[in-house]
């Protein structure tokens, strides 16, 4: 059995906007989506998912999602991890030239499903790390990347970035711009991270803000000045130490272009008032700037605040369901017990 591990994200700056060229700055935290993968001698796949933010399921089949037994949780949320899942595994069996090749697969994660925090880029990735390593036919972080990328493109309808898995594979804060991704240097920002315990439908969010870019130009210019704040969120982050704890003025320089960042894409449509509610509470408590991360619609926002106080007031906000710390992951998928 081969068992790999890969990490969630925040956007620092640039959701939305990277869906049409402008520059994105996401981050990976430490929350991991933890795959197992065991090769099998039919070219079966049987998953079992233990967590997922579901109920939990097992369900073994032959090559499809609609090719199943029926199992005790909403089919929705069944037909999505699944759908992730199958892209995984035509992904690893291509780069291993094993078409036929199954696999016994369990999956556990600590990122809410749908939530803005790249659980479905996290659990890609390392399905597909997993499943190549179990075949002996390892890949490298580029390739990886790229085929994690094709397989969130494949489920979720062309509108995929290459954000997420790439940000999922290296780890630490990436830059991406259109098909060009790079890593590149952070310190130790000290996010925060509020959750009202829904999520948004990325696929109706992201038409929603093309639908208002082709109706109106200055829905059009939004988008590109989401691009100017990112540009000027990383001539911030290039001046800074690498891995060293940031100086205030730091954090308080990054903490309004991220409170810029969240008007524009509030202004785009994409917030909800759970969203704006945690925002506005983590600002009151003193964080350094706070915006929603990921597609919108309900799921989470990401702040800035080495104190406590940010923690506690989301946790005492109504509509947070979760708060909690995320540490910068500067390692992105990994194999454990290695």
């Amino acid at each position: 059995m081969t068992v790999c591990s890969a990490p969630g994200k925040v956007y620092l700056f640039g959701e939305h906007a990277v869906v049409y060229g402008e520059p994105a700055v996401p981050a990976a935290i430490e929350r991991r989506a933890t795959v197992s993968a065991e090769p099998r001698a039919d070219d079966h796949v049987r998953v079992e998912a233990t967590d997922l933010s579901l109920d939990g399921f097992t369900v073994e089949y032959t090559g499809g999602t609609g090719d199943r037994p029926d199992v005790d949780v909403p089919t929705p949320l069944v037909e999505a991890a699944m759908g992730y899942v199958d892209a995984a595994v035509r992904q690893a069996r291509a780069a291993a030239d094993r078409p036929d090749a199954g696999f016994d697969i369990t999956i556990e994660s600590e990122i809410p499903l749908g939530a803005g925090l790249g659980s479905s880029a996290a659990v890609v990735v390392a399905g597909i790390d997993a499943a190549t390593r179990a075949l002996g036919e390892p890949i490298d972080r580029r390739e990886l990347a790229d085929r994690a990328y094709r397989a969130e493109f494949e489920v979720q309808d062309g509108q995929a970035s290459r954000a997420d898995t790439f940000c999922s594979t290296m780890g630490g804060a990436v830059r991406v711009e259109g098909d060009d991704c790079e890593p590149i240097d952070a310190p130790n920002l000290p996010f925060v991270v509020g959750f009202d315990g829904g999520a948004g439908d990325t696929g109706e969010l992201v038409a929603g803000v093309r639908a208002l870019k082709e109706e109106y130009r200055f829905a059009a210019d939004t988008v590109r000045s989401i691009g100017d704040v990112v540009r000027e969120g990383e001539r911030l982050l290039a001046d800074a130490v690498p891995g060293a704890d940031p100086q205030r003025e730091l954090l308080e320089d990054l903490g309004e272009l991220m409170d810029f960042n969240h008007g524009l894409l509030s202004a785009l449509g994409v917030s909800a008032r759970s969203l704006d509610t945690m925002v506005w509470a983590a600002r009151d408590a003193g964080a350094h700037g706070a915006k929603l991360t990921g597609a919108g619609g309900g799921g989470c926002v990401v702040a800035l605040d080495p104190t406590d106080e940010t923690e506690t007031a989301l946790s005492f906000t109504q509509g947070c369901e979760d708060a909690f710390r995320a540490e910068l992951a500067t390692e992105g998928v990994r194999v454990e017990g290695a």
